[in-house]
């Protein structure tokens, strides 16, 4: 049984995925991220000497803003700020440089669904671009469930408003370093089959999730791919420019 998309995809398909790095001069790393009609608009700053308050100063600190297309932010973008903040910390080497701050700001340009996922991309490109020290990078992916049952990947805002549950999940890139030249490796587990952030709206079964855990880490080698290409890619022309 199939899941009757509008736009004509399968329910395992992504939208058309877009993405690109040093977009805004002034800050230290930056990148666009756009799946369908949803785009997002990712910058970094720092880092800049000095922690928040009721942040450890033997560590680098990372503070997220979210800034909504319209309008102020509410609940719902502070709980996003919040996840972000979790997994961005999650993925960096904090200990690198202890006592600084690296602030991303998240611009929302569009959202036509999967926002977070899609910011999650976003700020991931936006670290690299910006040379912050990294364990390995994140791919993000929303995974619906249907009210029929059916899993769909990455909805749009209208799908996302007919399904009972949803799944905001992210997993490991890979293990290809992305470190700055002469930093030290990341520790830790080994993060193939790994899962860094999960966060469920509305009633799913416990097979409904592991089988949203199952289709999105499908889905994550996809995505995974792209960034990539897309990395790979965007070096071949900075070589061939300089």
């Amino acid at each position: 049984m199939e899941v009757d998309r509008e736009d004509g995809r399968s329910q395992n398909q992504l939208r058309p995925l877009a993405c690109s790095r040093n977009n805004l001069h002034r800050a230290h790393g930056s990148a666009s991220w756009s799946q369908g009609d949803t785009k997002v608009l990712a910058a970094v700053y720092g880092p800049k000497a000095g922690t928040k308050k009721n942040e450890n100063p033997e560590k680098a600190c990372i503070e997220v803003i979210w800034k909504p297309k319209t309008g102020q932010i509410g609940k719902l973008e502070k709980e996003y700020e919040m996840i972000l903040k979790r997994t961005l910390q999650s993925i960096c080497i904090l200990t690198v440089n202890p006592n600084t701050t690296t602030s991303v700001i998240i611009q929302v340009a569009n959202d036509d669904g999967a926002l977070l996922p899609s910011a999650i991309n976003a700020a991931c490109m936006a670290l690299v671009d910006a040379g912050i020290p990294t364990r390995h990078l994140a791919v993000s992916i929303c995974c619906c469930v249907a009210r029929s049952g059916l899993v769909v990947l990455d909805p749009t805002k209208l799908e996302e408003q007919k399904m009972k549950a949803f799944a905001y999940l992210v997993f490991p890139n890979s293990v290809h370093s992305v470190l700055p030249e002469g930093s030290p490796s990341g520790q830790g587990e080994p993060i193939q089959n790994g899962i860094i952030t999960s966060v469920t709206h509305g009633i799913m079964s416990v097979d409904d999730y592991f089988y949203c855990l199952e289709r999105g880490r499908a889905a994550s080698t996809k995505l995974s791919d792209f960034l990539r290409k897309n990395l790979q890619q965007q070096s071949t022309d900075s070589s061939k420019a300089g």
